[in-house]
């Protein structure tokens, strides 16, 4: 096996392809339904399952108090586990089926009244949540324990999504096509058969990254003490700036990605009718899009090995906030001007969710390195319930933009409630995502302080064992 020099006193290995791929496959068995969450579920809550916007915007922030609960709570579990697999590994087995099988029941559309469909979304998206976290965090957390090297795990970390824009990717391109063929003109039917084929890949996908995956770095013998891992979060300044900024950040995402299908249905005009081949123009501006982030996210170590990560993120995240808010200058017919912009601004973008996992794995060997205390799975839990909170709160906004501006699902609008679609996939998220880069100037570790928290840790451990 072929090795890269470490300040360990032994080299560090470096990662199979095949164990990198493995671990990507994971986030690809995310993406199934986070992507599918973020384009489609407001509208699936609207149009299809006949849900006032208002209500589902309520139901968003309203479900975040479990949230506010369960991922720190599954953090904290996670870093106690002790297993022949791990302590992060066994959980890619247990929770895999709850997770496919819940995903599932979001998009189920029963026959009830409309106070029953509200209580079954309630019901649904806050179990699933749950089991998003039982078994996200623990796969976030395994990358901070995949190798002890920040450039090995930059590696993975583009691998992770490399594979998860692949998903998003097919997501973007299938699932509109998907949901007519399979549907037959049943909206709801169509999306209860994709969401059924979902569900068999993603549980088989994280199956495949507990297959294929080693946890490689052992941290110190340690008390359990849940105050002094959580002060030692607390002054985990990297970590806060990064926490701050992933809630702008998904929020920004949140916003615009749930005014894609709004934005084509009632301002550009797309009724569905096929552009190319099954795809009409709404599938083939996700799909070309998304297509663009999978080649961005190939740029991640070119650049990481010649920027520093922080200045990365901020010059990253302005310029493809300035894609997104020129979609609000652009009229109806201009379609192929739309199809460019995405394509450069998700191009732009592809670096930044890698760069992120990858700045919290360095989050992780700061706090170790400062307060003596390991806690991966709790600074990965915090930036999962940063990415969920911020997700939920811009889809809860979203769906009170719409009931702002006098949205009616199925019915022409008026002028008033376009502005507000449009507001709502260009300005809008574009004010969200420059507060968000604005937080990053706050995470201060260069090249140079991670280098010398590898090498202090390194040793820390070698003397341990001795």
């Amino acid at each position: 096996m072929t090795e890269n020099t470490t300040p360990d006193s032994k080299p560090a290995e470096t990662l199979k392809f095949s164990e990198k791929l493995g671990y990507g496959l994971g986030d690809a068995a995310s993406n199934f339904y986070f992507q599918v969450f973020n384009i489609f579920l407001l509208y699936y809550y609207t149009d299809v399952f006949g849900l006032h916007p208002a209500a589902v915007g309520t139901m968003f922030l309203a479900t975040k108090v479990v949230d506010a609960l369960s991922d720190p709570a599954m953090g904290l579990i996670a870093d106690r586990t002790n297993s022949r697999w791990g302590k992060y590994r066994p959980y890619l087995l247990t929770a895999a089926v709850p997770y496919g099988l819940l995903g599932y029941a979001m998009f189920a559309s029963p026959e009830l009244s409309q106070t029953g469909k509200l209580i079954y979304a309630y019901a649904t998206y806050s179990l699933m949540m749950l089991a998003y976290t039982a078994i996200n965090i623990p796969y976030s957390a395994l990358m901070g324990v995949i190798s002890p090297s920040s450039d090995e795990r930059v590696k993975v970390s583009a691998y992770r999504f490399v594979c998860a824009y692949g998903a998003a990717w097919l997501i973007g391109t299938f699932v509109t096509p998907l949901k007519n063929i399979l549907g037959g003109g049943d909206e709801a039917e169509g999306f209860r058969l994709t969401m059924m084929l979902f569900s068999v890949f993603s549980i088989a996908m994280f199956w495949a990254t507990f297959a294929t995956t080693k946890e490689r770095v052992q941290a110190l013998a340690q008390k359990s003490d849940l105050k002094e891992d959580l002060k030692a979060l607390a002054g985990n300044a990297p970590w806060i700036a990064l926490f701050v900024s992933g809630v702008f950040a998904l929020m920004q995402v949140a916003v615009r990605n749930g005014g894609i299908l709004y934005f084509f249905k009632y301002y550009v005009g797309d009724d569905g009718t096929r552009l190319f081949w099954i795809f009409d123009s709404t599938a083939v501006f996700l799909s070309l899009g998304t297509f663009s982030l999978i080649l961005g996210v190939t740029l991640t170590r070119f650049l990481t090995q010649r920027f520093e990560k922080q200045h990365l993120m901020i010059a990253l995240t302005v310029l493809s906030t300035a894609t997104s808010a020129l979609f609000f200058f652009l009229s109806p017919e201009q379609y192929g001007l739309m199809l460019a912009l995405n394509c450069i601004g998700n191009f732009i973008a592809g670096p930044l969710a890698p760069l992120v996992f990858a700045m919290n794995a360095d989050c992780a060997d700061y706090g170790e390195w400062r307060s003596g205390r390991r806690t991966t799975a709790l600074i990965y839990s915090g930036g999962g319930f940063a990415a969920k909170m911020g997700l939920a709160v811009g889809a809860g906004l979203a769906g009170y933009m719409l009931a702002l501006f006098g949205f009616v699902a199925n019915q022409p609008q008026t002028e008033t409630a376009i502005l507000g679609i449009r507001l709502m996939f260009s300005l809008f998220p574009a004010a969200l995502s420059l507060i968000g880069a604005a937080a990053i100037l706050f995470y201060r570790l260069d090249h140079a302080k991670v280098a010398t928290i590898e090498a202090d840790l390194a040793q820390r451990r070698s003397q341990a064992r001795r």
